[in-house]
């Protein structure tokens, strides 16, 4: 199959406007897979004739937007693992890009590079940019000691380091500027809202990241004979250093806890390892759909130990009705409610996690209430912000 590639200058014709509709692109920095992607998705559903522009996209990711995905030279980079050190050439081709035929751009942004895309705003004063933000670059600002410590890049760590080092000062220049392009910023969570102003001086519309409620609700809703009852503890997620799947495992070593693993990653040898008699580990090959789903579905509780920028795994575990256990930062706050959706532990330690675990009461959760809450974050409400965020931005520069 042919692969679309960025012409060096797109024109009106390039997407008709069929309707009142406005003229809409879509831009994300790489298409991969994750939560992330799936904000890209559901923006393709929402606009399914608008191009989606990015430095490279696999196969799947390609298939799941119906073939609209728009990339560049980069696409034909011959080293997977080395696209995330050439910073300054995703810099450059983004901000090659001619988009001043549309009417709206939407940047999905979490490593930096797509919202600094021109937008043609030099070209068509009347077109408007939007970025929905995951996180301003973690490398660069929050997590940039973090990142030094455990760069996550197995046996390129050292690369990552030195490169880090010596780049991140013109990188963070580069992203300060790149900051005041959009016109409009859309926050994943209200921490990240705090982000944004914080390292990049913008006011943002915290608009949560569309999560699949559908996929467990449908779970929980369908009776069978033989149903097994809720047992043990769950998490789910890639296993990298800054998830600290380890101090989960630990403490539900400490207490002889049952727990299930589920996921892949540069730490997966090492968890497995650490893993005690308790403790069952399944692979992200052996971890299909249906295996977590019915993980999810059937759990006391769901345990997540990161310090993330929203985080979707434990909505879906909420979605099962299963209540959270998580760290007390980040998007958790948005919603985790102590004694109605989980509990927080305080610090990322073995014995603050095993404090709570230690006096957690499963039977104290209603799990219909659990499953109602987790649907403030379905796909249906992102679409519904995110068209008003639309609506009112046109509307604005408009006026």
């Amino acid at each position: 199959m042919a692969v679309p590639e960025a012409p060096a200058s797109v024109h009106a014709t390039t997407t008709k406007r069929t309707s009142s509709q406005p003229c809409v692109a879509i831009v994300h920095d790489w298409l991969y897979g994750g939560g992330a992607e799936r904000v890209v998705l559901e923006l393709h559903r929402m606009y399914p004739d608008a191009p989606i522009y990015t430095s490279y996209c696999n196969d799947e990711w390609r298939a799941k937007l119906d073939g609209k995905v728009v990339t560049g030279y980069l696409q034909r980079w011959p080293f997977d693992r080395l696209r995330k050190f050439i910073p300054f050439l995703r810099i450059q081709w983004f901000g090659s890009l001619d988009l001043s035929a549309y009417d709206v751009v939407i940047s999905s942004s979490g490593n930096g590079e797509a919202k600094g895309v021109c937008a043609g705003s030099l070209y068509n004063e009347s077109q408007v940019h939007i970025c929905y933000c995951h996180s301003p670059v973690h490398f660069y600002w929050r997590h940039y000691d973090q990142y030094l410590r455990s760069p996550g890049f197995g046996a390129f760590d050292p690369l990552a380091r030195l490169g880090l080092r010596l780049l991140v000062g013109p990188l963070r220049r580069w992203d300060l500027k790149a900051s005041k392009h959009p016109d409009v910023y859309a926050a994943n969570s209200n921490h990240i809202k705090s982000d944004i102003k914080k390292y990049y001086g913008k006011d943002s519309t915290t608009v949560f990241p569309p999560v699949d409620t559908d996929r467990f609700r449908l779970a929980r809703d369908r009776k069978t004979p033989g149903d097994k009852p809720r047992h043990g503890f769950v998490t789910v997620g890639r296993q990298q250093p800054y998830k600290r799947t380890d101090l989960i495992i630990e403490a539900c070593n400490r207490l002889q806890l049952p727990l299930t693993v589920l996921g892949g990653g540069p730490d997966h040898d090492k968890l497995k390892a650490l893993a005690g008699p308790t403790v069952t580990i399944i692979s992200k090959d052996q971890a299909s759909d249906q295996v977590v789903t019915d993980a999810m579905q059937h759990a006391e509780g769901f345990i997540f130990a990161a310090f993330e920028d929203f985080g979707i795994t434990p909505i879906e575990a909420m979605a099962a009705g299963t209540p959270v256990i998580g760290y007390r930062a980040g998007g958790a706050l948005d919603y985790i409610e102590p004694g109605v959706t989980g509990e927080f532990f305080d610090e990322q330690t073995v014995e603050s996690l095993v404090a709570v675990l230690g006096s957690f009461k499963p039977k104290d959760y209603d799990h219909a209430a659990i499953a109602r809450h987790a649907e403030r974050f379905s796909a249906q409400y992102f679409r519904e912000r995110m068209s008003a965020l639309v609506d009112q931005a046109i509307a604005k520069q408009r006026s």
